[in-house]
């Protein structure tokens, strides 16, 4: 069953032609993924964009960092086609393949940088309980300052909410390509 089927161009309203537009000509370059179900409701869809556009393309952290916690966040969620598709981004930005899967494997990554141990602990916390004890605090506080605290949290946090629309709708991997989480 097809939870959020794809809206045909014709029968898009104009708002959601709008937001296809809006979306289409930004870094994404295309709707795919969460927003084929977020485009549903159009006003969602936009706001959700516009804050993922800010943290997946402008936010404070090292690329390789931002992808090596969404990578975290997936495999917290089970998220499949969110996990599929930033280890790709990940593996790009210089994310050690190895770390990738040990990630995928729920198993502690080897040869993490102090920088990456930090992240990878914050995340691992923040996922368990909700909220981060004052040393992980500071540790990513002393690496990245305050404004790297936040697009830490907001990243987790909106990859989560990415996650559960793509696990409730459930987006396949592409095909042809093996699910890389079990």
């Amino acid at each position: 069953m097809i939870r959020f089927p794809e809206i045909a161009e014709n029968d898009r309203s104009e708002d959601q032609r709008k937001v296809v537009a809006e979306i289409a000509s930004g870094p994404r370059g295309g709707v795919r993924g969460p927003f084929v179900a977020l485009l549903h409701a159009p006003e969602l869809a936009r706001r959700v964009a516009h804050l993922g556009e800010y943290l997946r393309f402008n936010n404070s952290l090292d690329n390789a960092i931002a992808e090596f916690a969404v990578l975290i966040t997936a495999r917290q969620c089970t998220a499949q086609f969110e996990f599929f598709a930033h280890a790709r981004h990940a593996r790009n930005a210089g994310v050690d393949p190895a770390i990738i899967e040990a990630i995928a494997r729920r198993e502690p990554p080897p040869g993490l940088s102090p920088a990456q141990g930090a992240v990878y602990d914050f995340c691992m916390e923040l996922h368990r309980r909700h909220a981060v004890s004052d040393a992980n605090f500071q540790r990513i506080v002393d690496l990245y300052g305050h404004r790297g605290a936040a697009d830490l949290i907001a990243l987790t946090g909106y990859y989560t909410m990415v996650a559960m629309v793509l696990n409730v709708a459930e987006v396949p991997v592409p095909p042809g390509e093996k699910p890389p989480l079990d």
